[in-house]
């Protein structure tokens, strides 16, 4: 597999990434690769239709109909 140095990383950066790895429980290095793959995917396209179709489906999976109302309250909560 290769492999890559990095040089001269500025002190916030490594730690930031040191915070981040912890944060995933997961090793500095994993947390690059994390890093690096996510910034370097390609970008899906924004599809309205499909995300309203999912928030429909998630909302009937509710035994009692929710109103945008109700979720909105919970986010206040820190519900959702």
């Amino acid at each position: 597999m290769p492999t890559i140095t990095l040089k001269n990383i500025p002190n916030k950066l490594h730690r930031e990434l040191k915070k981040r790895a912890e944060e995933h429980h997961r090793s500095l290095n994993k947390e690059v690769i994390a890093t690096l793959t996510q910034a370097t995917a390609k970008a899906t396209p924004f599809n309205a239709d499909a995300l309203e179709e999912s928030a429909l489906r998630a909302r009937s999976l509710f035994r009692r109909p929710v109103t945008a109302r109700q979720i909105d309250a919970w986010k206040r909560t820190g519900r959702l």
